[in-house]
Parts: C-alpha cells; sequence; structure tokens
C-alpha cells in the first residue's frame, strides 16, 4: 500500500468496493429499490454519484430538492456535481461530500475539495471528479460567474503529481465518449465512472489498464469497481425490487415525504388532445407545436427552443400535475430579446451554435430568417448562451406546454 500522506484522510470504516449511480434527475417515483440497496450496501461501499441528482422531475419541482438533498446526506460517502443542481453543491451540508479538480474561482483556488481518500480492498484510493466542457458552459450564467473551467485530463495529471495513491478512479460528468478520451489521456486512471451523456452506452469498456463504466441513469441502477489482482473489475447493475430491507426512522420518514408529494403529482389537470394519448411523447413534434404556437400568438419574428428544456414520457389519456413537471422539469420562463449583431445576418450561426452546447434546436419559422432581430426563447438560453444579462420575465414554458398538449388543433 502507498506510504498514507497528511492530506489521505481514511474514513472510519474500510470497504471493499465502491459504487455509483448517475443522473438520477430527482427520479423518486418508486425510491425504495434504490434506498433499500444503497442502505444494504453501505457498510461495505463507497457510495459516489456522478453529478445531476437533482432536477428533472415534479418531486424536485414540488419539493426544491430537500428530498434529494436528505437522501445525498444519509446514504452517500462522495459527490460529483452536475451541471443541473450545480448550486446545491455549494450548500453547507453538501459542499463537503463533493468533488471536483477542475473547476477554480478566480484566486485560482479549487472550488470544491480536489480529493476524497478512501480504503478500499485495503488499497488507498484517491477519488476525484471532473466536470465536462460541455456540462460546464451549460451552467446557468449566475452559476459560471467567476469560475474558470481546467480541461480534465490536465486537471488529473497535476492531482497525480501532488499525490501518491494506490489507485485512482474518477466520478465524471462529462459524457461516455468524452471519458474514453480522457482513459487515453490518462493511463494512471484505474476506474471511470461516466455520466452526463443518457447514452445507451453503460461498459466496462477497458481503455489500456482504465476501467470506464456507467450505471443506468434516473435512478434505475448503478456500477461498482472492485479492486481485483493487480488491476480492477467493474460492472454494471439495476437496482432490485425492493426485498423489505428495515429502514431506519430518517429513511423511512423521507419515503413517506415522497408518498405525500406523489399524491400531490396524481392530480389531475386536462384531457390529452388525441394525438398526444397512450403513446412515447413526440419532444420534436410538442415543441413545434409550441413555437408555431408562440411565433403566432405573440406575432415574434422567430421562436428558439432547445429540445432539452423538455423530457419525453408514456403519455395516458389524462395530463396530470407531474405529467406536465415530468415534461417541462426545469422552471423554464420564457423571455422576448435582441439578438447579438454577429447572429442577425447569419441566424444559422446561432442554431449550430446552440446546437453544440445543447442538443437539437427547434425553430419557428425553420429555417431562421435572415435580418432577424428578436427572437422569443427562454431565460436560461438567453442569460447562457445570448449574453443577454437581465431579459425580461415572461409566461412559463410549462405554461404553453400544457395549452398545446390539450388543445385539439395543432
Amino acid at each position: 500500500m502507498a506510504k498514507v500522506t497528511a492530506e489521505a484522510r481514511l474514513p472510519v470504516r474500510p470497504v471493499k468496493a465502491i459504487l455509483a449511480t448517475t443522473d438520477v434527475h430527482s427520479s423518486l417515483g418508486d425510491p425504495l429499490p434504490m434506498l433499500s440497496h444503497l442502505h444494504k450496501a453501505r457498510p461495505n461501499t463507497l457510495v459516489a454519484d456522478c453529478g445531476d441528482f437533482f432536477e428533472g422531475s415534479g418531486y424536485y419541482r414540488l419539493g426544491g430538492g430537500a428530498l434529494e438533498r436528505r437522501l445525498l446526506t444519509r446514504l452517500y460517502d462522495v459527490l460529483a456535481p452536475g451541471n443541473h443542481g450545480w448550486h446545491h453543491h455549494l450548500e453547507p451540508d453538501l459542499r463537503p461530500l463533493t468533488v471536483c479538480a477542475n473547476v477554480t474561482d478566480d484566486a485560482g483556488a479549487p472550488l470544491f475539495r480536489p480529493l476524497h481518500w478512501a480504503e478500499i480492498g485495503g488499497q488507498l484510493v484517491a477519488v476525484t471528479a471532473v466536470l465536462g466542457e460541455q456540462a460546464f458552459a451549460c451552467l446557468p450564467a449566475r452559476d459560471r460567474a467567476g469560475l474558470h473551467f481546467i480541461e480534465p485530463a490536465r486537471a488529473l495529471h497535476a492531482l497525480a503529481e501532488a499525490h501518491r495513491a494506490d489507485a485512482w478512479i474518477v466520478l465524471s460528468h462529462a459524457g461516455y465518449q468524452h471519458d474514453l478520451a480522457l482513459a487515453q489521456e490518462s493511463p494512471h486512471l484505474d476506474v471511470i465512472f461516466a455520466g452526463h451523456c443518457h447514452s445507451d452506452h453503460y461498459g466496462p469498456t477497458v481503455v489500456g489498464a482504465t476501467q470506464v463504466v456507467k450505471g443506468y441513469e434516473l435512478a434505475a441502477g448503478y456500477a461498482t469497481a472492485t479492486p481485483q489482482g493487480s488491476g480492477w473489475h467493474a460492472t454494471v447493475h439495476r437496482f432490485a425490487p425492493a426485498n423489505h430491507v428495515p429502514l431506519p426512522l430518517p429513511l423511512q420518514a423521507l419515503v413517506q415525504e415522497i408518498d405525500h408529494i406523489r399524491r400531490r403529482l396524481q392530480e389531475p389537470l386536462a384531457v390529452l388532445a388525441p394525438r398526444f394519448r397512450n403513446r412515447p411523447l413526440d419532444l420534436p413534434r410538442l415543441l413545434s407545436e409550441v413555437a408555431a404556437y408562440l411565433r403566432h400568438r405573440a406575432c415574434a419574428e422567430a421562436v428558439v427552443l432547445n429540445q432539452t428544456s423538455l423530457r419525453t414520457l408514456y403519455l395516458r389519456e389524462y395530463l396530470t400535475v407531474g405529467t406536465l413537471l415530468g415534461i417541462e422539469p426545469f422552471a423554464n420562463q420564457l423571455t422576448t430579446v435582441n439578438l447579438p449583431d454577429q447572429f442577425v445576418d447569419r441566424p444559422q450561426e446561432l442554431v449550430a451554435g446552440l446546437a453544440r452546447w445543447m442538443g437539437p434546436i427547434i425553430t419557428a419559422p425553420d429555417p431562421l430568417p435572415a435580418r432577424l432581430r428578436q427572437v422569443v426563447t427562454t431565460q436560461y438560453v438567453a442569460m447562457s448562451f445570448l449574453d443577454t444579462a437581465n431579459p425580461p420575465d415572461g409566461e412559463p414554458l410549462a405554461d404553453i406546454v400544457r395549452h398545446v398538449l390539450r388543445t385539439s388543433r395543432p
């Protein structure tokens, strides 16, 4: 085992393995499988998360993150920050659990502690985290102010030069393909737990001596890594149905509060229009209708919306509070803003630039016309990507989504 340095604050309990969830996105509709497994595993396992534990469902919208915060502080040992719920990691109860190697403040100091030391299978293990460039760029502008991004491989190399460890594990919030490249650039890493990408790549994938692996998102599962011989063995699993493992009183109380919010989310709002009933939600179609409706009603020159502002799910006949907040979980506010001068005659560059960081973009009209001066978009897009400091308030995007979903005529 490597010599324990002064910075190596070993935990009170040595463990046999590390387990990592990712991109839970407040998916608390069926919490018992996850809570039961983590509670049962924790005595012999270091429990970690790769970011985006918050935001993405009505449980967050109605609970404000309190449920997720209590779950993290009771069941997790170390956290990576994600672009969703970033500000929660700066709160007093979660900041001590959070690690990140590649985000600094204006003075060049790490925003979070860079390392968590653990004893896993008799080895001294350095656990750290990195945020990908795209995830950093997607932070709300107010959260990004005064912060600086360091290329992940460079940050990890600097850590390895400064600290000795038997093994290095990274909680990454950058995307699976980026993590494969990171493994090639950083051969000293033993395991990279991937997050952020929402892809169907789970691995494990072996790159040199590094295992890249990702757990199932939305509280459906987890990934594990265990020392084996001279290397590490990584696996991916789904949470099994709860097997009635007794939970401590604080977790029982948490489950009761989740049940209370579930009842609120079941309240009906409207009958869905026939074209949306009993099928998976077609996000491009819905957003195209939303954009067309906004352009017509507001007599706007154009509407620009990112597809990732909404989430898909299976729709039945009724629109409930939970369905609406599941489709639009981010509390987006609409606004009308002037375009920066460089895009007035080149709106296609605006769409390409937004798509690079945010995924598919829906516009009305499509394509956008030249000499475009104003667009209707979300305040998030206006502040984060159009450099609009104080965009005027508009109505909630959820209200427009609700109108389109129950309107018979597109």
